[in-house]
């Protein structure tokens, strides 16, 4: 199948939670999407839904991200579905394990750096290569405000995060001009199931904001930089304010 559109855009993690909101904000705005996902292949309900509403055209790609020659063939499996690149690659899948400084080993880093950074890191580069040398795209990597002020809890996953956040900088100057690369970093959004409602309520009012950044704010955000033609090498925060204060532990922690 070849896409009609130019805008073709690939989300990595985009069928659920955080990369569900962001798909349904580009379906909106009317990108054709390649939802990539891990394990599951279909989209949850309310992205489906959305999907259906404004008749995007999209396709799934399941892919393991922590294997460096899968990663090699999702952007050439994009390209023979749709007939084209994607113009904006949105690096939202992570892999969040908990470790500290007693427990990390080299298996949970180099985990960790697989899914974090050698993945985006492979598919902002491999883009610049594939994409027809007259066009123009861009690159969002989804961070995490913990890089602002780093706690020792999720070691690895830390880690990763700001190894993610300095190949932003980087690869803004290596790219450019040809492909912007941004970041977005949230703060706490969706709960997992550790977290309790009450917890939640009370972690708002910890913010300088007195509020949780929910899925559509980061949707929001990601797409700013997919249109901010004069942008490149910037982080959004995205997270109440966390970012402003420094905090013992990861949330579920306090």
């Amino acid at each position: 199948m070849k896409s009609v559109l130019e805008k073709v855009a690939l989300i990595t993690g985009g069928m659920k939670r955080v990369g569900a909101a962001i798909s349904a904000r580009l379906a909106s705005e009317g990108w054709t999407l390649a939802l990539h996902c891990g394990h599951e292949a279909q989209p949850e309900q309310a992205l489906a839904d959305m999907l259906k509403a404004h008749g995007t055209i999209w396709h799934g790609f399941q892919t393991d991200l922590a294997d460096a020659a899968a990663v090699n063939t999702l952007l050439p499996a994009i390209h023979a579905h749709f007939g084209s690149c994607p113009s904006l690659i949105v690096n939202n899948a992570s892999l969040f394990l908990d470790d500290d400084a007693s427990t990390v080993t080299a298996e949970t880093l180099a985990a960790h750096h697989a899914v974090n950074v050698t993945a985006p890191v492979l598919l902002a580069t491999q883009l610049a290569v594939l994409m027809h040398k007259d066009a123009r795209g861009s690159i969002i990597n989804i961070l995490d405000q913990r890089i602002a002020q780093p706690h020792g809890d999720q070691l690895s996953y830390t880690l990763s995060k700001q190894a993610l956040s300095g190949a932003t900088a980087t690869l803004a100057r290596a790219l450019a001009p040809r492909l912007r690369v941004n970041a977005v970093a949230p703060g706490l959004t969706l709960p997992t199931p550790e977290y309790t409602e009450d917890q939640m309520a009370r972690l708002a009012t910890l913010m300088p904001l007195g509020l949780l950044p929910t899925p559509q704010d980061i949707a929001e955000a990601v797409s700013y930089l997919a249109n901010a033609r004069a942008d490149t090498g910037q982080t959004i925060f995205v997270d109440g304010g966390a970012a402003m204060k420094s905090f013992d532990h990861d949330f579920v922690r306090l």
